[in-house]
């Protein structure tokens, strides 16, 4: 039985000199490392562990203590590795996904069939808006709400429910959307 591992976060810069580091979640995720999860850091180093424990995590500052990274020149050793961990130890929800993974999904509609792929990502106060890209429709932009997406898939198509008036769908027909 393999493991799966995900990127959760990435170290940023050495903090202090006894090996504290700032961390921060890819885009996308919430704060995720916690005292005692054991992570990968990747790539990894011929000089130390891969797999190394969280020893202290605080969300609030992102500043995070790894086992075995005890001085300065060894924080500074990690700055720019990603910290992989356990999906069994991770609690997500449903909408919690690093906008990378998502990049070039297919999304789906029932109504509308293949609305094209995921370019980017917008954040905004109230919820995220994937940028879909495709040949029939253009430019799409469907909002993350629960109401849209039911779930996100690990891999494939993502099926959405999109709300009317999102696809203007006489001009993507080929209509003439010109008022007279």
């Amino acid at each position: 039985m393999t493991t799966d591992y995900r990127n959760i976060a990435r170290v940023i810069a050495p903090h202090g000199i006894k090996g504290e580091v700032s961390a921060e979640p890819l885009r996308g995720l919430p704060f995720l490392l916690e005292e005692g999860m054991t992570v990968a850091l990747t790539p990894p180093a011929l000089n130390r562990d891969r797999f190394c424990t969280i020893e202290e995590a605080d969300e609030v500052s992102g500043l995070v203590k790894f086992s075995g990274i005890d001085n300065l020149d060894a924080a500074e050793g990690i700055a720019g590795c990603f910290v992989l961990a356990c999906t069994d130890e991770l609690e997500l929800d449903t909408f919690d996904v690093a906008f990378d993974d998502l990049l070039d999904r297919e999304v789906i509609d029932g109504r509308y069939g293949s609305l094209g792929t995921i370019k980017e990502v917008l954040e905004t106060p109230a919820n995220d808006v994937w940028v879909i890209d495709g040949s029939t429709y253009g430019e799409v932009l469907i909002p993350v709400i629960d109401q849209v997406i039911a779930a996100i898939p690990d891999e494939g198509p993502i099926a959405v429910t999109i709300m009317d008036g999102i696809i203007d769908a006489p001009a993507a027909a080929g209509g003439d959307s010109t008022c007279s």
